[in-house]
């Protein structure tokens, strides 16, 4: 049997990265990105949403501040907008810039790696804001069969 090298052996499992697999770290990014608050945090950063006052279209990705996201992310706690940041640059999908002002000013982006996953993103919350009545008719006439 030949031996192989590390790299090789990485390589051979990144190959077989299986999510369905309890083991497979993969579960772990998947949870990761199928969090509320990361999957809005990264549409907001992304450029998601409603128009900016005074244009016809949303904008694209681009820095934000944390107080801007926070409002821009209603019902998010200072604690969990704070926890979602920092998972999101620890995986590398936001990086945080602090500029030596006062005070301090400091931005949240979206790096490739995040931008790679806005797409997915989007449709997902796409997806959920047009079938929304959908869904909340189905659960309805479910739970009218189910009394």
């Amino acid at each position: 049997m030949a031996t192989m090298t590390a790299a090789q052996k990485r390589a051979q499992a990144k190959a077989e990265y299986d999510a369905f697999l309890a083991e497979c770290p993969s579960r772990l990014l998947l949870d990761r990105i199928s969090d509320k608050w990361v999957t809005l945090t990264v549409s907001a950063l992304g450029g998601g949403g409603s128009p900016q006052p005074g244009t016809s279209h949303a904008t694209g990705p681009r820095p934000m501040r944390y107080s801007e996201l926070s409002r821009r992310l209603a019902g998010v706690s200072q604690k969990m907008l704070t926890q979602t940041l920092r998972s999101l640059e620890r995986d590398g999908l936001v990086t945080r810039t602090a500029t030596p002002t006062v005070p301090v000013t400091v931005t949240y982006e979206l790096t490739d790696l995040g931008r790679s996953l806005l797409q997915l993103v989007r449709g997902i919350k796409g997806w959920a804001e047009t079938h929304m009545d959908d869904v909340l008719a189905h659960r309805a006439e479910h739970d009218a069969r189910a009394s």
